[in-house]
Order: structure tokens, then C-alpha cells, then sequence
């Protein structure tokens, strides 16, 4: 009897075990992540996972596909060079909240009014893990984190928000307790064509649990389970994160418009057609 997991293809086994904490979110996320790529049965070697710094950034190294573990905040415009020099890979960005949107927002921002052809994949535990559990820019007003021992007093980012404001075709949102929905949006947004962006709220036991009164990874699941509203299309401006609050997921948008290369490609083809 075959007792392989259908997963362990695409993981290097070699590298196991994970730095990841126990009852760390990120485990989950990439179980949904592979699923998702096992239903879209797409060759391995058409596949290229990009990573940043952070507890999510070392997706990549256990990830057994083309895979690429970047600088701090620099995952996306490695993976637009992926993209623009070779068009028929899938390029996913793997990240954190901390990676891709605070030292790397600006890279988000523009990634997304281009249209760039590449899914981001954000794991949102809203804090620096790696680095000590320090508040970041999704933060809840009166989280607690190690620089903000008496509550956090920054207003957070609206990632969907910000996504579709900046021109994504898709944006969805799911926790970790969502699996099966998970699953399906990172499938939804892969087969995507331009800028599609999954967010993932996922628990941090270790540090932002442990100040916030989530002493355990079922604690956050649980609060995931009976806290989360899905509702499908609601207007992105009204789906800001609060602390301890409901957490409305869903998807939120799925549009069509041009990519970044097919504006290229239609801008220069008169001049292509001249020079040839």
C-alpha cells in the first residue's frame, strides 16, 4: 500500500524539519497552496515560487519547485523580472504581511497599477515574528506587540483595500481556518490573468497570541471559526481588520483588464512589424 503523503512531491524532504513555531499559521497556508496547485495541474517546471524575509519568506526553501528566497521587501519586483523574461512561467509571490507590504509596499502598489501577471500570496499575522514580535502596518488599534506594549495606536492597512485601489483583478481573503475556501482562491487567483492577491489571516501563537490573549493556535482558530463573516463582493472600504472583531472573508473582487504585457505587446507591435 502507497502511504506518500500527495504532498511531500513538492516539498524537500531533505529540509524538514520546519523553523516554524507549533500552531504557527504558515504550515496551513502552504498545505492549501500546494491543493491548490495539485488541482490546476500545471507542470512543475512552469511553476516559480518568490519569497521575501519573514517567518513566510522561508516558504520558498521548502518548496520543491523553481523557488527563490529574495531580499527584504524585494519578492515582487524579483518576481515581475521572473515574469517579464520568461511569460509563460506562473509566478507567485509567497510573503508576509511585514515583507510585502511595509519595507516592500511600494513594489505592491506599483506591481498591482501595472497589472503585473503574478499572484501574491500574503500570510498576515500582523507582526514582525521573526524579528520579535514588533507592531507592523496591519496591526489592530490596541494589539499589543513588543513595541507597543500598551496597545498599538496606528490605524492598520485594509490589504483588499489597498490591492484593489492599486488596480488588482482579484483580492480574496480567508484564515487559516478556511481551508477548503482557501484552497479555492488561491486555485481562483492563480488561473488569473494580471495582478490577483489572497490574503491569509493566520495566528501566531508565539509572540502576537501569546500579548493579545490567543495563548494557543486553537485559540485563534477558534476565534477564527465563530468570529468570521464570509460575504462575497462587499465593498472593500468597509472590511478593515479591528482587534478582536469580526473578520468578514471572501471574495471581494474578480475583474477583467489588460495585463501589463498586453499593453506592451499592443503599444509596440507597429513597431516590431516596422523593424521586421
Amino acid at each position: 500500500m502507497n502511504t506518500q503523503n500527495p504532498l511531500e512531491p513538492y516539498l524537500r524532504l531533505d529540509r524538514m524539519p520546519h523553523i516554524w513555531c507549533s500552531g504557527c499559521g504558515i504550515g496551513t497556508s502552504v498545505n492549501c497552496f500546494i491543493r491548490a496547485l495539485m488541482d490546476l495541474n500545471m507542470p512543475k517546471e512552469k511553476i516559480c515560487v518568490v519569497s521575501g524575509i519573514g517567518c513566510t519568506g522561508r516558504v520558498a526553501g521548502y518548496l520543491n519547485l523553481d523557488s527563490f528566497h529574495t531580499t527584504h521587501g524585494r519578492a515582487i519586483p524579483f518576481a515581475t523580472g521572473l515574469k517579464l523574461a520568461n511569460p509563460d512561467l506562473k509566478v507567485i509571490v509567497f510573503s508576509g504581511d511585514g515583507d510585502l507590504v511595509a519595507i516592500g509596499g511600494n513594489h505592491f502598489i506599483h506591481a498591482a497599477q501595472r497589472n503585473m501577471d503574478i499572484t501574491v500570496i500574503c500570510v498576515n499575522n500582523f507582526n514582525y515574528a521573526m524579528t520579535g514580535g514588533q507592531y507592523g502596518p496591519t496591526t489592530p488599534i490596541q494589539a499589543k506587540s513588543s513595541t507597543a506594549p500598551y496597545g498599538s495606536f496606528q490605524m492598520p492597512f485594509n490589504l483588499p483595500k489597498l490591492a484593489e485601489s492599486a488596480g488588482a483583478v482579484y483580492v480574496a481573503r480567508w484564515t487559516t481556518y478556511h481551508v477548503r475556501q482557501l484552497r479555492k482562491s488561491m486555485r481562483e487567483a492563480m488561473n488569473k490573468k494580471g495582478f490577483s492577491f489572497v490574503e491569509v489571516i493566520s495566528q501566531c501563537p508565539t509572540l502576537y497570541g501569546r500579548k493579545n490573549q490567543f495563548r494557543s493556535g486553537r485559540d485563534s482558530m477558534l476565534w477564527y471559526k465563530e468570529h468570521s463573516v464570509a460575504r462575497n463582493h462587499p465593498l472593500t472600504s468597509d472590511i478593515n481588520l479591528g482587534f478582536r472583531t469580526y473578520i468578514l472573508v471572501g471574495k471581494f473582487i474578480d475583474i477583467e483588464k489588460p495585463t501589463f504585457l498586453d499593453g506592451l505587446n499592443e503599444r509596440y507591435k507597429g513597431v516590431r512589424e516596422k523593424i521586421a
